[in-house]
């Protein structure tokens, strides 16, 4: 039977999925064509004005990367060879809350940077966990508005928030980062980063190699209680802003080791699970860390809106030797990233100081919103052109071949291998990396989130979905809602009817 609350776009079109963005096989390139795609992305993005819709409350520093190491083997990108110094900024922020909302809220935090490279800027846009919560970019706008704010009480909501997530089992292994101990560092300085996607480095020969980027702090990971977070939170919203702002300023420079995981361009086809899944990592025993160097904060922002909120970040400031890979969430956030800046910030966002790069640059781009670097008068503004305008250089771009792929258009989750599965990796980040006091911390803070439930369906969805990671975990949080009078007695965890056999699973 059809449902007549189907979904459409907002000119009325039925829509033919929300959870497949619509690729050249099931694991080829996201298709440019998929107008609801590119519908929900342009208006998400557009939801909020002035502040971020994502990532709203953050603060940086300007630094330096230094390479240390030689992965020339696997990249010509001038940044990574051998003893390269690149200027840098970072911004670090957090994911669900607003503009003046606490550093100290249980979250993920992100950790983007950009590189002001000789050969034009590089970007890179993570987190401080490996893997996300979702692994197809139609679902972004979904998942952010379930961490927002009901639109009659405009409250955070935990029915809301859990309702998603377990009807999402890809967010697992997310989700237990996030109820562990890394969902609430001691302070910006005290926690490592990961570019999370997967990208393409090309080197020299044209060779192409998968790559995970690693940044782990020097200075020693450390995190907090939540009882801690709560009293951090109502004695100085800002103390995540103020700890780093400060230690700059005392000459107390934090530093981050630089190290990547490679993995041959081939292993890609066969490896047991889809190395281009977010929500999966790759384990180190199969792709160990290569160090390439390390970089260092040591200089303030002088004007924390011009440098800082000002900044923009994106996936698609490639540079020669480095580029995307099939990843579904990289693909999307590409358009996303650089469309969400067009529209806060302007059309000219780039021309900004801090977004301007240090390599020349020679560009078609004319007129637009704040326009206030332009060519010479007689310079042409199109191409191609016979009047000695700039030309496109294949050989300079080097621009990455891409990957081989044939398939039908569908909308479809990744291919399955032998390992793809949703709840496997969060399964083992619980049994085989959690101590046991950070074991009984995750429980008891779970128990917490689901004391503020008020649905009984989500209720009993939540405990499906720890079960279902970790048995154990699961009987844990039961056996002490039910002790508090929270749970019914009689209720078997098992997969809830509402929720469809899960992709993955």
């Amino acid at each position: 039977m059809t449902d007549s609350r189907f979904t459409t776009t907002t000119a009325g079109a039925p829509v033919a999925s929300d959870e497949f963005s619509r690729t050249v096989g099931p694991d080829g390139p996201v298709l440019l064509h998929d107008v609801y795609l590119l519908e929900k992305l342009a208006q998400f993005n557009r939801e909020r004005v002035p502040e971020r819709v994502v990532h709203a409350k953050g603060g940086g520093a300007f630094g330096v990367l230094t390479v240390t190491e030689d992965v020339s083997r696997y990249t010509r990108a001038a940044l990574f060879q051998p003893g390269t110094q690149t200027d840098m900024l970072i911004r670090f922020s957090s994911v669900a809350g607003e503009l003046g909302s606490p550093d100290t809220w249980r979250d993920v935090r992100g950790f983007a940077m950009k590189f002001y490279t000789s050969e034009g800027n590089y970007d890179l846009v993570g987190n401080n966990t490996p893997v996300f919560f979702i692994r197809d970019g139609i679902k972004f706008p979904d998942f952010i508005r379930s961490q927002k704010r009901l639109s009659d009480t405009h409250l955070r909501d935990a029915d809301m928030q859990w309702d998603f997530w377990t009807l999402s089992p890809e967010s697992a292994h997310q989700v237990t980062y996030l109820m562990g101990d890394r969902g609430l560092p001691e302070s910006w300085r005290h926690l490592n980063g990961y570019g999370s996607h997967t990208y393409q480095w090309i080197n020299a020969a044209g060779e192409r190699f998968w790559v995970k980027y690693h940044f782990h702090n020097q200075q020693g990971e450390r995190n907090i209680t939540g009882d801690e977070a709560e009293k951090i939170a109502g004695a100085d919203s800002d103390h995540y802003l103020r700890d780093l702002f400060d230690a700059i300023e005392r000459g107390d420079f934090p530093k981050w080791t630089v190290s990547v995981q490679i993995m041959p361009y081939e292993d890609a086809r066969t490896y047991r699970f889809n190395p281009f899944d977010l929500t999966k990592v790759w384990p180190h025993g199969d792709y160990p860390l290569i160090r390439v160097g390390e970089f260092v904060l040591n200089r303030n922002p002088e004007n924390y809106f011009a440098q800082i909120e000002q900044a923009a970040f994106e996936p698609s400031n490639l540079v020669p030797g480095i580029d995307v890979s099939p990843d579904k969430m990289l693909l999307a956030r590409v358009f996303s990233y650089a469309d969400a800046h067009r529209y806060r910030i302007g059309s000219n966002y780039n021309e900004l100081p801090v977004n301007r790069p240090k390599a020349p640059v020679h560009s078609y781009a004319k007129d637009g919103h704040l326009r206030h670097v332009w060519a010479e008068p007689k310079q042409p503004v199109y191409a191609p052109n016979s009047l000695g305008g700039p030309k496109a250089d294949p050989a300079r771009a080097a621009e990455g071949p891409g990957w081989q792929t044939d398939g039908e258009l569908i909308r479809s989750a990744y291919t399955l291998r032998q390992d793809d599965d949703d709840f496997g990796q969060a399964g083992a980040l619980i049994r085989d990396v959690f101590t046991d006091e950070q074991r009984a911390r995750f429980v008891d803070t779970l128990v917490g989130q689901y004391n503020s439930l008020t649905r009984d369906a989500v209720k009993e969805r939540f405990l499906w979905y720890w079960t279902s990671i970790d048995k154990t975990t699961g009987e844990r949080i039961r056996a002490r809602v039910l002790s508090s009078g929270k749970a019914e007695a009689d209720k078997a965890v098992r997969a809830p009817d509402l929720v469809s056999a899960p992709v993955g699973a």
